[in-house]
């Protein structure tokens, strides 16, 4: 088993490589390999847009949330990118280990690989 971290950086206009993150996520898992998403910078902003019902996206991003694969998110982030509220009623963790921002120096202590896309 491999512990993996996928870090959510995704624009709002690289849908592709934010769904992505999701769906290897899940593969991974499934494969028995222990994961975290977590959606830092400008990648905050997919948890607004997956947790939309209307979006054709959501049921992947649910099925993850519901794996407990997502880690959380950016603290420091979600609030520069205007979806702290979001991030909050979505009931994912805000992760503020480093001056708001998640540890990577952390991640890569506890023997995590790390993805980012």
């Amino acid at each position: 088993m491999k512990k993996i971290a996928i870090l959510v950086h995704s624009t709002e206009n690289e849908l592709g490589r934010a769904l992505h993150s999701l769906l290897y996520a899940q593969e991974l898992h499934e494969a028995g390999h222990q994961v975290k998403v977590i959606f830092d910078g400008a990648g905050t902003v997919w948890v607004k847009k997956f947790e939309d019902p209307s979006s054709d996206y959501h049921p992947v991003y649910k099925a993850a949330k519901n794996l407990g694969v997502i880690a959380g998110v950016c603290e420091y982030c979600s609030g520069a990118f205007g979806v702290s509220e979001d991030v909050k009623a979505s009931g994912l963790a805000s992760i503020a280990e480093r001056d708001g921002h998640p540890s990577i120096a952390k991640l890569i202590a506890e023997d995590y690989q790390i993805i980012t896309l």
